[in-house]
C-alpha cells in the first residue's frame, strides 16, 4: 500500500472514518429507528433521499 499522501487525505479518511462511527453507535437521528444491523444502510438511504 502506499499509503496516504497528502494531509487533506487522511483527514477527510478520518473524518469519513467517525461519521460512519457515530452513525453505528446510534448518535444521529439518521437511521435510529432500525435494527442495529441495518442502521448504516438505512441511515445512507435516508441521506440520500434528504439529498
Amino acid at each position: 500500500m502506499r499509503g496516504l499522501k497528502w494531509l487533506r487525505s487522511a483527514r477527510v479518511i478520518c473524518a469519513g472514518h467517525a461519521f460512519v462511527q457515530n452513525v453505528r453507535r446510534g448518535h444521529y437521528g439518521l437511521g435510529s429507528d432500525a435494527d442495529p444491523k441495518h442502521r448504516l444502510t438505512t441511515a445512507f438511504t435516508e441521506l440520500a433521499l434528504a439529498i
